[in-house]
């Protein structure tokens, strides 16, 4: 028995389904572009694999397809102007590149330099689902921000994620 699940109602379900908020980022022989995306999970850690779900509609899908490399800047609650910036269309690569400082670690694909997290990885294999590729990718390198923190995607709004405080220990007198 199938039934058939509305598109809208499908939107509405992943709406509550939260999500770490990513910069995705490449540069190589079709140029520097980079996107936000939502849609990021670990495959495996033998070999270090992640996957990340882009738009084949998306200015940014041919660039990442061609480069062959991709850095995922995991971001942070101060992230939410950048993650804007990358995630609105018609905004020059340029501008949106030039909202935050980057560096460079193994592959060439920019890395935020005060990411929470970047992972920069080389393009191991693209598998088309309905409107989406997904990019199998392995690591090649890593670069841990100082503090981990993050922000979330959930119900079409950010919200951040801080470390929890640290626990207080009192004396105990008799």
């Amino acid at each position: 028995m199938m039934t058939t699940v509305e598109r809208s109602e499908f939107r509405e379900a992943m709406s509550r389904l939260g999500a770490a908020v990513n910069i995705i980022t490449t540069d190589g022989p079709a140029g520097l572009h980079g996107l936000t995306a939502s849609a990021v999970c670990s495959v495996t850690d033998d070999p270090p694999t992640l996957l990340v779900c882009v738009n084949r509609a998306s200015n940014v899908h041919a660039a990442l397809s061609a480069n062959g490399v991709l850095c995922v800047n995991v971001l942070a609650s101060r992230h939410q102007d950048l993650s804007n910036l990358f995630g609105k269309g018609g905004i020059p690569v340029e501008d949106r590149f030039a909202g935050a400082q980057w560096r460079m670690l193994t592959t060439g694909a920019p890395a935020l330099a005060d990411a929470v997290v970047s992972l920069d990885c080389t393009v191991a294999q693209i598998t088309e689902v309905g409107t989406h590729s997904v990019f199998f990718c392995r690591v090649q390198a890593i670069a841990l921000g100082a503090h981990p923190e993050g922000l979330i995607y959930f119900n079409r709004a950010y919200h951040d994620l801080a470390p929890p405080a640290p626990a207080l220990h009192h004396a105990c007198t008799p």
